[in-house]
C-alpha cells in the first residue's frame, strides 16, 4: 500500500480530536510537485530563499514538526496524570470494597473494577495509539524528503531527519514505559481466568487468532489493533537499516489487553 493511502486510512481509523494533528502529506507532496529541477547547494540549504516552492516546502516541514510535538507533548503530560489516577483509583477500591477493605462488598467491588477495566483499555488503546502517530508521521517526512531530493537533487533528507530525531513526537520511550506499567498493572489486578471461568475456551481461541482477525472489534479496541498493524508493516517496507529506519518495535502486550474483553 502507498503511504498516502495507509495515511489516510489511519486517519480515519484514529479518534477524531486527532485526525487535524497528522502529517499534511498531500500538502507537501504538491509543493515537491511544484518545485523545478534545478539542483539546490551540495548540503541541501535547510532554508532556502523565501518566497518560492522550495522555501514553501521547508517552512511546512518546519510547521508539521511543531505542530507534532505541542499535540505529542500535550498527550504525553494527560497520560502521567492519567496513569497516576488509574492506579489510585485501584488502591481506593481494593482498600475500600476490597475482600480486605474497610468497607468490604463484593457487588460495589466487581462493579467499580468493572468500570476501571473499561478505562483500562482504553487508555492503554491511546498510548498504542500516540505511539503509531509518532511513527506514521516520521514516517511521512522521511518518505516526502525522499522524493524532494529525487526532485530536486539536494541532500536535505539526512539533515532534516537528523533534527527529527532530536524531537520530543519522536522520543516514545517514556510511553512505552507507561504501557508496560500499565499491563503489569492489568496483570495483576485483572488476573487471566479468574471470574471468566465460562469464558476459558472462548478466550484461549482469541489468543490463538492473529491481529487481522481481531479487526473486526469495535471502538478504540479495533483502532489499536489498526494502529499494531500499521507499525508492524511499516518496518516490514525494508529489510535494510540506516539513517532513516525507525527504532525497533517493541510491540504492547496486545494479548492482555484482549483477554479482558
Amino acid at each position: 500500500m502507498k503511504f498516502g493511502k495507509r495515511l489516510k486510512q489511519q486517519i480515519q481509523e484514529t479518534l477524531p480530536e486527532w485526525r487535524d494533528k497528522f502529517v499534511s502529506y498531500k500538502e507537501l507532496k504538491k509543493l515537491v510537485r511544484l518545485i523545478s529541477t534545478t539542483t539546490m547547494p551540495p548540503g541541501g540549504d535547510m532554508l532556502p530563499e523565501y518566497g518560492n516552492p522550495e522555501s514553501e516546502f521547508v517552512l511546512l516541514l518546519n510547521y508539521q514538526i511543531d505542530k507534532f510535538n505541542t499535540f505529542f507533548m500535550e498527550k504525553e503530560e494527560d497520560f502521567i496524570i492519567r496513569h497516576k489516577e488509574l492506579q489510585q483509583r485501584i488502591h481506593i477500591v481494593q482498600n475500600t470494597r476490597g475482600p480486605k477493605g474497610s468497607h468490604p462488598s463484593e457487588l460495589c467491588y466487581k462493579e467499580e473494577l468493572g468500570m476501571i477495566r473499561k478505562d483500562i483499555v482504553n487508555f492503554h488503546g491511546e498510548m498504542v495509539l500516540l505511539i503509531n502517530y509518532s511513527n506514521i508521521n516520521y514516517t511521512g517526512l522521511a518518505k516526502i524528503l525522499k522524493k524532494y531530493d529525487k526532485r530536486t537533487g539536494s541532500l536535505l533528507r539526512l539533515p532534516f531527519i537528523q533534527k527529527v530525531l532530536e524531537q520530543p513526537f519522536f522520543t516514545t520511550d517514556l510511553i512505552s514505559k507507561l504501557i508496560k506499567e500499565l499491563e503489569a498493572t492489568i496483570e495483576a489486578t485483572f488476573p487471566r481466568g479468574v471470574d471468566h471461568e465460562e469464558h476459558v475456551e472462548d478466550t484461549k481461541r482469541k489468543r490463538e487468532n492473529n491481529y487481522e482477525l481481531l479487526v473486526v472489534g469495535e471502538g478504540i479496541f479495533r483502532n489499536t489493533v489498526a494502529a499494531l498493524l500499521t507499525m508492524q508493516d511499516i518496518r516490514r517496507g525494508s529489510s535494510t537499516i540506516s539513517h532513516f529506519s525507525l527504532p525497533p518495535l517493541n510491540l504492547p502486550k496486545f494479548e492482555v489487553v484482549q483477554s479482558m474483553l
